[in-house]
């Protein structure tokens, strides 16, 4: 066991101090983790075959998404191009495709998912069941990283991990890892409550804080590598924030040793634990929603899946000789640790010839902001991190096709909010400016249909999904509040996206100005803000409300920005009221934007609820829920 006090002999004979500052940790098991060389293709571990089938659901994805955008191409060149097309008509055009285009693969994405999880029950796209001829031999760590957390609530999300893979049939061959980068303060408070708690827990949980908080999360996990590593076939690679069942991780285990040729399995979580208004809304449209468009984009990207970092696992030697990450040359936001350091592991995995797969999970969770600022600085670090990849997709050596096009589609998707920018102001500059009438390069209304009906038609999908199954649709508070939630769902949606939209495209310029981000713990509990600070938050993007509402009157009164126009100058009081819990309980209380209870609050069981000695220094240990 080791402390912040020891000191070790380096590599130079010299004495070093520990970069760890506290640890509860098993013996080392040291496996090495070479950095990658980006220029040169490293050996495959099994040749490369051409799988047509796959290849056939992605050209039919991108014939599904190409036809409509062409269709649209055709009908807007007859309406603006009979006389030619000006420079600025061309720039219209070339922005209204490419942004066409960029709904329809998404449609496609979710129209292909509603048929699986609708004719085809889901089955495709979920992890085998476990068989009891087939126990698990694998050895399996589950990491949490954790930098300056609310401790206590790991703590508690741990033990209703900890307690599921008691009841699962080889849940012994998992072990926990704290993994922590917190400061020395929280480090303090983390060293308490691990040594107070860690008794209560009936497998092991190890911890460990890093003195020196080196390469962030992708830093953090290499050193565990590369101590531990190979003392463990897998690992499951946790947020702070996240619940995996122990059902589900077994699973995900017995597929691993299954299949010897996969390097990766990455779940779809979904959103938990939301108390404010904006996180519930989040959580419902994340349940509702997000498994039809999963489902099919699980259905294209087959063996090259993609990984966000948590909610997954991992076969430890491959990831090892797999993803060191080098640091980037140059100053950030470009250079040095490479931030968005998932999507490209999961590429650097595919590389070498590791299959990278994802599955659905209805017991696979995360936590979302609690407010749209904080959505909003979580997004900037992700616009860096993705915009770091361009120049990657030059430079690595060996990368599978479909790898290089996530990590384009990764990047680009952050250049959509510029471009829907863009042509709201030469649609608005031409029209102020006399080029064309108003409604010269408007879509026709059968055109305007047909983008209603891509824009919302997942929704629709979704709505069908739910009611199809009467279990799903009780979860979701029955027909009549799920149209309720989606409706509300509707509205704030289209508010949001035009703050949004100034929000990433301000965001963009910044990062390639120069302006990097910066990567602190995240804001995980808020309740409210005040509307001063709000207005001050927003003030761009009430000065754009202004500057587009003038181009409007003077365009002639065009109606379409009204929406527009009132997300932004409504920006402030819309971050302002869904960031308070009080409301957040009167959604709950009233049926809106309900969902389905996690699985902990269904089974017999409660998690340890852990609390802190009280302030007559009483130390009050963990309870379960149903004891009191």
């Amino acid at each position: 066991m080791g402390n912040g006090g020891a000191r070790s002999a380096g590599p130079t004979g010299e004495d070093e101090p520990l970069a760890r500052a506290f640890e509860q940790v098993p013996p080392e098991s040291p496996l090495a983790m070479p950095e990658q060389e980006f220029e040169t293709a490293p050996p495959l571990i099994a040749p490369r075959r051409f799988n047509i089938d796959l290849w056939a659901r992605r050209l039919l994805v991108v014939l599904l998404a190409l036809i409509p955008a062409a269709m649209a191409a055709h009908e807007m060149r007859r309406s603006i191009g009979l006389d030619g097309i000006s420079a600025m008509e061309g720039v219209y055009l070339a922005l209204f495709i490419s942004l066409f285009a960029w709904i329809a693969f998404g449609f496609a994405t979710a129209t292909i998912g509603f048929l699986l999880q609708t004719v085809g029950k889901g089955r495709s796209v979920a992890p085998r069941p476990l068989r009891a001829s087939e126990p698990l031999r694998g050895k399996t760590a589950i990491l949490l990283p954790v930098c300056n957390e609310d401790f206590l609530g790991v703590l508690g999300r741990l033990s209703i991990m900890e307690r599921s893979l008691a009841q699962v049939m080889g849940g012994e061959r998992f072990e926990f890892f704290i993994l922590s980068d917190s400061n020395a303060e929280s480090g303090e408070t983390e060293k308490r409550a691990y040594q107070e708690m860690r008794t209560s827990f009936s497998r092991p949980v190890h911890y460990r804080r890093r003195a020196l908080n080196i390469g962030r999360k992708p830093g953090n996990i290499a050193e565990w590598v590369q101590r531990f590593g190979g003392g463990y076939d897998y690992m499951v690679v946790l947020d702070a924030d996240s619940v995996m069942s122990g059902q589900t991780m077994a699973r995900l285990a017995a597929d691993m040793e299954r299949h010897p040729h996969v390097g990766l399995i990455q779940t779809v979580p979904t959103v938990m634990g939301a108390s404010t208004l904006f996180a519930r809304w989040q959580q419902f449209a994340s349940r509702l929603f997000g498994p039809i468009s999963a489902a099919g984009m699980i259905w294209w990207a087959g063996s090259e899946g993609m990984f966000w970092g948590h909610n997954a696992i991992v076969r430890v030697r491959a990831f090892a000789e797999s993803c060191g990450l080098p640091e980037l040359p140059g100053r950030a936001p470009f250079g040095g640790h490479i931030m968005s350091h998932d999507m490209l592991e999961a590429a650097l995995l595919r590389r070498r010839g590791w299959d990278v797969h994802m599955v659905t999970a209805d017991d696979s969770f995360e936590e979302f902001p609690p407010s749209m600022p904080d959505l909003f600085t979580r997004d900037r670090r992700w616009c860096q991190g993705n915009i770091q990849h361009v120049p990657l997709l030059f430079r690595i050596a060996g990368l599978h096709p479909v790898s290089r096009f996530q990590l384009l589609v990764g990047a680009s998707a952050y250049c959509t909010s510029p471009m829907w920018l863009a042509l709201m102001l030469v649609v608005l500059g031409g029209a102020a400016s006399g080029l064309w009438p108003p409604a010269a390069v408007l879509p026709s209304g059968g055109l305007l249909t047909v983008t209603a009906l891509l824009l919302f038609g997942p929704k629709i999908f979704s709505i069908i999904w739910a009611m199809a199954d009467p279990a799903r649709r009780i979860g979701f508070g029955g027909a009549a509040r799920m149209t309720r939630g989606v409706i509300a769902d509707i509205i704030l949606s289209i508010l949001m996206a035009p703050v949004a939209m100034l929000t990433q495209t301000i965001n963009l310029f910044g990062i390639l100005m120069g302006r990097k981000s910066s990567w602190n713990g995240q804001t995980r509990d808020r309740d409210g803000m005040a509307i001063t600070s709000a207005i001050w938050l927003f003030k761009w993007h009430l000065l754009l409300g202004a500057g587009l509402t003038a181009l409007a009157v003077k365009a002639g009164g065009l109606g379409w920005t009204i929406p527009v126009v009132a997300g932004l100058f409504l920006a402030p009081l819309l971050a302002a009221i869904t960031a308070r819990k009080d409301l957040g309980r009167r959604a709950e209380e009233s049926g809106l934007f309900q969902v389905a209870a996690p699985w902990w609050r269904t089974q017999s069981y409660r998690p340890l609820r852990f609390r802190w000695p009280t302030s007559d220094g009483r130390r009050v240990g963990p309870v379960a829920a149903n004891d009191e």
